[in-house]
């Protein structure tokens, strides 16, 4: 970055300078507004991250720390002579402008300097998903800045003579060449560019200075650059995960080239990719190319859908619905890529929840993955986890009879209370039922979604408000924070309190998010079971594998809909899952002294940059990354793999039902969370009365799906896939590692090893999409969830083998 050199000469500070103030642009790119870089630590962290990457190689600053940007920062900041701008672009952060006076700082005495030069400086931020007309859009909005607002006569640059890319992007602008210059570090190449060389330039007619601000309630995320590189990642993402699950066959072009076509060959992707162990594509997000009817088209990830329907098999009722879900797929991304800017190094270090709202995928592989239809964008920015927002649950009372409570052994409605509910609050609750001339104890109380609240309550149970079988208590006052399910929440105020998870009528994945009291009132046993399951297996307890129990589930029954359906004059559906909650233990009572939680998602979570959640655990850990490896798959696959072996118990271990405990950044242990719906026993082993509902028997390579599908080729192959990107561990030396795992665990318990087939060398391939885009309203029946389950053949197992690196061992 730029350094200033003493002098006491009073000049005007130069664009970007401490004090400016915020200057916004019309670009073809969308709006670009550059705005003073002060030293603060988001800035920081974001600077420190982009300067530090491979691709800003030219800047010499691959292995400076964060106090160093800071301090330069700093000093740009004090300096009447230079200043730095970071630039976004509708939003998103796009790069940083440095200027500075070529007569005091860097160039003085270099060369012939005129009166009214400034020098400029451009770091364009590296990109996972590259935006074509970034640059572009950069440059021309800063020579405008420059030239128009600032007084520039001539803009003076002085690029490394190697960086061809920038050489190109001036010459687009206008610059003159005047040729090469030794500048401390570099030889540089001295350019300089005049109004009217930008003015007759390609780039000169595409900028202007915008002198009004946007309009009041105009959603930031909505602008052209955030939804560009939206719809460019979600159309990777759906083209490797459609190809994955053979919904698409991609055609080789030769090297790593590949092409998906419509049918009738009009719509071509082209692309770069590797393919890797079960048929995992890694595509390079900044060589996707459209092109329809041979001419070059903008990436749209609905137009891949509709063009692609036939292959994919969506009903044709269904399509609009499954439409809506990618546009708000979209929209959540676009809102993510301009408020939750985080890098993956800064993140690695930050804590639960910071970490939670940070999260940009929603699923690995889900292409529809942040659906939430039914949340309009104001509603969004309040209620969603990348929001950050705190959050105060609204609390109603429900008369006992038209209402359930079911709790875990030892606990009572009592107790729960007390434990959630500070003394000041129960006692104005009391207080509230009292002044209507209510008897409290002829009510139960249960937490409810504000958006329940505004949106269901208030007119789906009107009649029940009015006749005082529902009663509108207030707020708790603690403050809560949304998880990535949307429907859960952290309570920030009081962390050792429980989870608290609500009934949302929000469609998102497949599913309207509610929850059955009817099916919830076995829950509590159900955890019961499953913990002390987990307790008294020797193998589990000395891996320190637990689970999160849902400790209670409450539920109002009293509406006109359960009577419907209790009558035999209609089905249980939405409407009976409208007002319910259910209760799960935080894990951070549970943490001891140097340990601190992630959710296992957090490791496939890749930044705006490039940069890798887990890739940063790795490096920081101070282990091999082999051995880093080993160490979660210890953690995590061990202890599921040993359920299912021993006691016929499967989870959903996806990344957010797993809370991993880090010891430093090496992983040590895990807990399972999202018991009481996605459990299950797949064989006819003894149950305890009252929870046969989690039975569903299966075939032992079916039941073998639980660790090939959910953790193999669910969280597994993603995160092998990251760190080959990332250049710390290749994909067969992982899956090595797998196997190894593997047979290590079989080997403590030789009477288990055989029951479930984990090493055969192939399996059933499970399909996710395929689910959704059969039934976009409802992916699978809960009461039988195996049954619903799409296939596309077999997959080779990674873990097969003498070696554990595929079937023939390679990659040992």
């Amino acid at each position: 970055m730029t350094t200033t050199a003493p002098d006491t000469t009073a000049r005007p500070a130069p664009a970007g300078g401490g004090t400016a103030a915020p200057v916004r642009l019309a670009t073809p790119g969308g709006i670009l507004t550059l705005a003073p870089a002060v030293p603060d630590a988001p800035t920081v962290e974001l600077l420190h991250a982009w300067l530090t990457h491979p691709r800003s190689a030219w800047w010499g600053m691959l292995d400076a720390d964060a106090d160093r940007v800071r301090r330069d920062l700093e000093e740009l900041a004090a300096s009447p002579y230079a200043g730095a701008r970071l630039a976004r672009l509708d939003g998103v952060p796009i790069g940083l402008v440095e200027t500075y006076d070529p007569a005091r700082v860097l160039l003085a005495g270099r060369y012939a300097h005129r009166e009214g030069d400034a020098g400029m400086h451009l770091l364009l931020a590296p990109a996972r998903t590259p935006v074509p007309g970034t640059s572009a859009a950069l440059m021309a909005g800063v020579l405008r800045l420059l030239l128009d607002r600032e007084g520039a006569r001539r803009v003076v640059v002085e690029p490394d003579a190697r960086n061809e890319a920038v050489h190109r992007l001036n010459a687009r602008a206008g610059f003159t060449v005047h040729g090469p210059l030794e500048l401390p570090g570099k030889t540089a190449l001295l350019a300089t560019c005049t109004r009217a060389q930008f003015e007759a330039s390609e780039l000169g007619p595409a900028a202007r200075l915008l002198p009004d601000p946007p309009p009041a309630g105009e959603p930031a995320h909505l602008g052209r650059h955030p939804m560009r590189a939206a719809h460019r990642h979600l159309c990777c993402k759906a083209l490797a995960e459609f190809a994955h699950e053979r919904l698409l066959h991609p055609a080789p072009l030769g090297g790593d080239a590949w092409e998906v076509a419509t049918a009738d060959g009009r719509v071509r992707y082209r692309f770069r990719a590797r393919r890797t162990a079960l048929e995992h594509w890694v595509i390079d997000e900044g060589s996707l190319r459209r092109t329809v009817d041979g001419a070059a088209a903008e990436p749209d990830a609905q137009e891949l859908v509709a063009e692609l329907a036939p292959a994919l098999g969506i009903p044709p009722a269904l399509l609009g619905t499954y439409l809506e879900e990618i546009a708000s797929t979209l929209a959540s991304a676009a809102y993510k890529l301009v408020h939750r800017t985080r890098p993956a190094h800064a993140l690695a270090r930050a804590g639960f929840q910071e970490v939670e709202a940070a999260m940009t995928e929603g699923h690995p592989g889900f292409v529809a993955n942040n659906g939430r239809i039914g949340l309009g964008v104001t509603e969004h920015d309040r209620w969603s986890p990348e929001a950050a927002r705190p959050v105060e649950l609204v609390w109603l009372a429900a008369r006992r009879p038209l209402s359930r409570l079911d709790t875990v052994a030892g606990l009572d409605e009592a107790d729960l209370v007390e434990a959630e509910l500070d003394p000041a609050v129960r006692a104005r609750f009391r207080a509230r039922l009292e002044g209507l001339g209510l008897d409290p104890a002829d009510y139960r109380w249960l937490p409810v979604h504000p958006h329940q609240w505004e949106h269901r309550v208030t007119v789906t149970f009107a009649p029940d408000l009015a006749r005082r079988d529902l009663v509108l208590l207030g707020t708790s006052g603690d403050a809560h924070l949304a998880q990535q399910s949307i429907r859960t929440f952290f309570n920030a105020t009081r962390p050792e309190r429980h989870y608290v998870k609500t009934a949302l009528a929000v469609q998102n994945m497949g599913f309207l998010r509610g929850l059955s009291p009817r099916y919830m009132r076995d829950t509590p046993a159900v955890n019961d079971w499953v913990a002390a399951t987990v307790a008294a297996d020797p193998v589990l307890a000395a891996s320190r594998f637990t689970v999160l129990r849902e400790v209670a589930a409450a539920g109002y029954t009293g509406d006109a809909y359960h009577r419907a359906a209790a009558a035999g004059h209609g089905e249980e559906g939405p409407h009976t899952r409208m007002l319910a909650a259910l209760w799960r233990e935080s894990p951070v009572p549970r943490l001891g002294p140097g340990e601190r939680p992630a959710t296992l998602a957090s490791l496939l979570h890749v930044d705006a940059a490039g940069g890798s959640v887990a890739a940063e655990h790795v490096r920081a850990s101070g282990l091999a990354s082999a051995a880093w490896v080993r160490r979660l798959l210890d953690a995590y696959l061990a202890p599921v793999a040993r359920c299912l072996l021993a006691h016929d118990l499967v989870f959903m271990p996806h990344g957010e039902n797993v809370v991993l405990v880090l010891e430093g950044h090496v992983p040590s242990r895990v807990i399972m969370k999202d018991i009481g719906e996605e459990v299950a026993v797949v064989s006819d082993r003894p149950l305890p009365a009252g929870i046969e509902r989690i039975r569903h028997v299966v075939d032992a390579p079916t039941a073998a799906l639980s660790v090939h599908t959910d953790v193999f080729d669910g969280v597994l192959r993603h995160l092998a896939g990251i760190l080959e990107d990332q250049g710390l561990l290749p994909a067969p030396r992982f899956w090595a590692q797998a196997g190894a795992c593997l047979r290590a665990l079989l080997e403590q318990d030789p009477a288990t090893a055989q029951r479930y087939p984990l090493l055969a060398p192939r399996f059933r391939h499970s399909c996710l999409n395929r689910l959704q885009l059969r039934n976009t309203l409802q992916m699978v029946d809960l009461a039988d969830q195996a049954s619903s389950l799409q296939y596309a053949g077999e997959l080779d197992n990674p873990v097969a083998g003498p070696a554990g690196g595929g079937p023939d061992g390679a990659g040992a």
